[in-house]
């Protein structure tokens, strides 16, 4: 493989919303989502961040939740993109042709968006049972940098979320990871940023939802060589920080092993 050529990108500022979630009552959730950014978002940020099915918590009540794309809830993300000036991502349920999607919505500030579906659906919470798998992977530019979408259950397979042959810079996962697994959580995130020499910035809830399942955040960005960027666990928190593509260059230089990695697809 041929040693890639960077160039010059500037420094990518990030908010996350570690928030706590109104069980199944979208409404609710939404006008608090943004009375919360309206105090909390006090500087230009590029790109804004919310939980797994942000607008009602991680609920398998996917006929009496489910919105069409274009629905209310992305009509607000796109709000929100416009007001700040910054994309505005986080998943929800979205019905699409009889099927429904745990869809990870990418909104641009002009109305644009793209979407990814989460292709591993949690067995132990009936989430197969309930939503239908995405089949693409996605991966988005902002600012130069390139960015690939996941969702919760997607960290524990490496294999669908390999970094072939530097294709993105930065690992963006959205989740509702409960606290009785946060050891796991911990452990996965950092691994997925020293194996795929790219930055990790996960984003969870906290609080109990409706079935008594207690969440306590650990939102974290963890950079290529497996530092802490960002990281707060259990308390809410709306937070700014900002990331450095050099630094993510001098790393890979340094330390080339993506170059040195198998090659495989997935069908």
């Amino acid at each position: 493989m041929e040693a890639p050529v960077y160039t010059q990108i500037e420094n990518l500022k990030v908010t996350v919303f570690q928030a706590y979630l109104f069980w199944e009552n979208i409404e609710k959730n939404l006008l608090n989502l943004a009375l919360r950014l309206s105090m909390g978002v006090r500087e230009k940020t590029d790109l804004i961040i919310l939980p797994e099915m942000f607008n009602s918590g991680f609920s398998m009540n996917s006929e009496a939740l489910a919105e069409e794309m274009g629905g209310f809830t992305m009509q607000w993300m796109q709000k929100m993109a416009y007001q700040y000036n910054s994309v505005v991502t986080g998943s929800l349920i979205i019905k699409e042709n009889g099927n429904y999607y745990n869809r990870l919505i990418w909104m641009e500030q002009n109305g644009d968006y793209k979407y990814y579906d989460k292709r591993h659906l949690f067995g132990l919470g009936e989430e197969d049972k309930n939503f239908s798998p995405g089949k693409n992977k996605l991966i988005v530019e902002l600012k130069g940098w390139k960015i690939r979408l996941a969702i919760c259950y997607d960290l524990r397979f490496p294999v669908w979320l390999r970094n072939v042959n530097e294709e993105y810079d930065i690992l963006l996962l959205v989740a509702s990871w409960p606290d009785k697994r946060s050891s796991h959580w911990k452990a996965l995130i950092p691994a997925r940023a020293i194996e795929n020499q790219s930055y990790v910035i996960a984003v969870n809830r906290v609080g109990h939802d409706g079935n008594q399942v207690y969440h306590s955040g650990h939102s974290m960005c963890i950079d290529p060589y497996g530092s802490t960027v960002y990281y707060k666990p259990e308390d809410e928190d709306l937070y700014t920080f900002s990331i450095n593509y050099e630094e993510l260059v001098k790393i890979r230089r340094q330390f080339p092993f993506l170059k040195d990695a198998d090659q495989f697809e997935i069908s």
